[in-house]
């Protein structure tokens, strides 16, 4: 994918009213710290458009980036943060279930977890909640490069079975370090986005 335009079009917080869109829209979903902001800005193929931080919870709105005027990467508050209060994280809640419900051009949700350890409990009930939404998350599993080579299939599998993976369901592992996964990931969006042209706007699965 060639990155020609990047915007941050539209920051949606927990009273906004959600972007009606016009081209397919992408999700990142994951647990605070796990890498999201460091994977949207290596497809954006940007340093820092997406803002990182070493202090989890950082990403507290819903951000829209319009990318080639073709399709919307969105990035969604990290959940599990254990210092927001219940209050906070209710509210963090509502605002990504709101989305995930009534945005029609959501095209597919990307859920990242950490290679290195078997996935929290978070990461389990995000994983079930988004199969329950009618959608078949794409595992992008962050961090690669903390692995050493030989470790990387021990560590996929464990992913997998942690998460209760379909079996046709796609882990892909990736490193914001050297970007390997980024290739992987781009030609997954590339084919979802031709796939979708020509379909009806209110379709909901993916299958990619």
């Amino acid at each position: 994918m060639i990155i020609r335009k990047v915007e941050l079009e539209t920051v949606c917080g927990i009273t906004s009213t959600l972007p009606d869109n016009q081209y397919p829209e992408f999700a990142f979903a994951g647990k605070s710290n796990v890498g999201k902001s460091s994977l949207i800005n290596a497809l954006m193929n940007r340093k820092s458009l997406a803002r990182t931080s070493s202090q989890p919870g950082k990403t507290q709105t819903i951000n829209f980036y319009n990318i080639n005027d073709a399709l919307y990467y969105v990035d969604l508050p990290g959940y599990g943060y254990a210092k927001a209060s219940v209050e906070v994280k209710a509210k963090w809640g509502k605002m990504i279930e709101r989305y995930l419900h009534k945005s029609v051009m959501l095209r597919c949700i990307f859920l990242l977890v950490d290679i290195r350890h078997e996935p929290s409990e978070n990461d389990k009930l995000m994983y079930d909640w988004i199969l329950s939404g009618g959608y078949h998350p794409v595992i992008i599993a962050t961090k690669l490069d903390k692995l050493k080579r030989s470790q990387v299939q021990k560590h996929v599998k464990m992913v997998r079975e942690g998460l209760g993976v379909e079996k046709d369901g796609i882990v892909i592992p990736f490193s914001a370090e050297t970007k390997q996964g980024r290739e992987e990931i781009w030609e997954l969006i590339d084919r979802i986005v031709e796939s979708q042209e020509g379909e009806q706007e209110d379709s909901r699965t993916v299958l990619p």
